[in-house]
């Protein structure tokens, strides 16, 4: 239904194909419809070469509401879109289709990173917890008995009394991982080198260099973002320096960590490893990591899935609710910032 004074701004879906199904319920659409002047149901796979009723809507469109598999909005694209003023991104990063011709147009980036932050905290909370209390040692050891093990199980070894946990990176995701652990009986060490001493404090988690975190710590879970200077950050010394029987814990991207020196630590079973991210993403069918009785391997499931969606749709919604009454985004991406972000 029209409004009376429709001074709402016109928007337009662009993701991957299949996407907008997944992370808009009837609710979402349905609030969609009454901000912004839009078809809920039409969707831009393709920018470059639109079909005409998208050509027509990015011609008009004020926003974008974007999410995984949004065509890149180069400059030639932009130039079809001369009323653009805003990105809303349902998901997290934006480097796969914001260019530099969005800032050099002034266009107005926000992401829902925040909100897809929180299930990637989640699953590293849980795989913390387990691995300090040996749970997928004492799962395959009790499915080979078959019978009550001898008590008392383990040693001095497990157990997540004063355990420390190594954090790489204090990104969304680590920070959200630093609020998880406050309620458990951890030492947190930290290496962010954009991170002061006092905003460490701050967080209530100890700085330290790299090496430092992974001689100390009984378990390392990697958050920095994919960069040049984050390649392989993890590599054969760092975890030579980790104390036998510790656990990596990677959710973050394969590439940071070097894998075949991993692989070299996790043969001998000196270290263990829960492993949401590889590289290659898929590792070979012949990959030991698939069968290794020390390793815990998922198909990059952290991230938001299912129901999880709708959480990342009600954040973008809210940020298009914001553009829609003339108020600044609340999570607002800035090109200074992105260089050293996901």
């Amino acid at each position: 239904m029209p409004h009376a004074t429709d001074n709402r701004p016109t928007l337009l879906l662009a993701m991957g194909p299949g996407i907008a199904d997944r992370l808009l319920a009837d609710r979402h659409r349905a609030r969609l419809a009454d901000l912004a002047r839009t078809d809920p149901y039409l969707v831009a796979h393709d920018l470059a070469a639109p079909a005409p009723p998208v050509a027509a809507a990015l011609a008009t469109a004020e926003v974008l509401l974007t999410c995984w598999g949004a065509p890149p909005l180069t400059a030639a694209v932009l130039d079809t879109a001369p009323k653009l003023r805003a990105v809303v991104h349902a998901a997290g990063s934006v480097k796969h289709h914001i260019t530099d011709a969005c800032w050099e147009r002034g266009i107005a980036v926000t992401s829902a990173a925040a909100a897809n932050a929180l299930p990637v905290a989640e699953y590293t909370l849980a795989a913390i917890l387990f691995a300090g209390k040996n749970v997928l040692a004492a799962a395959r050891n009790y499915a080979a008995l078959r019978t009550t093990p001898p008590w008392p199980i383990g040693t001095g070894a497990t157990g997540n009394y004063r355990r420390t946990v190594g954090l790489v990176g204090a990104s969304r995701i680590g920070r959200r991982v630093i609020e998880l652990l406050r309620p458990f009986d951890f030492e947190v060490l930290l290496y962010d080198p954009y991170v002061s001493a006092a905003e460490a404090a701050s967080l209530g988690v100890e700085p330290v260099s790299l090496d430092v975190l992974c001689a100390r710590s009984d378990i390392v879970s990697v958050h920095a973002p994919q960069l040049p200077d984050t390649y392989r950050m993890i590599g054969a010394r760092q975890l030579a320096l980790m104390p036998a029987g510790a656990t990596l814990i990677n959710t973050a991207r394969g590439s940071l960590v070097d894998e075949a020196a991993l692989l070299g630590e996790l043969l001998t079973g000196r270290l263990h490893a829960v492993l949401d991210v590889t590289d290659p993403e898929l590792p070979p069918r012949e990959s030991p990591l698939y069968d290794l009785p020390n390793v815990l391997l998922t198909p990059h499931i952290a991230g938001s899935l299912g129901n999880e969606l709708h959480r990342m749709a009600d954040r973008a919604l809210d940020e298009v609710e914001r553009f829609a009454a003339g108020v600044p985004f609340a999570d607002p991406v800035l090109p200074a910032t992105l260089r050293h972000s996901a």
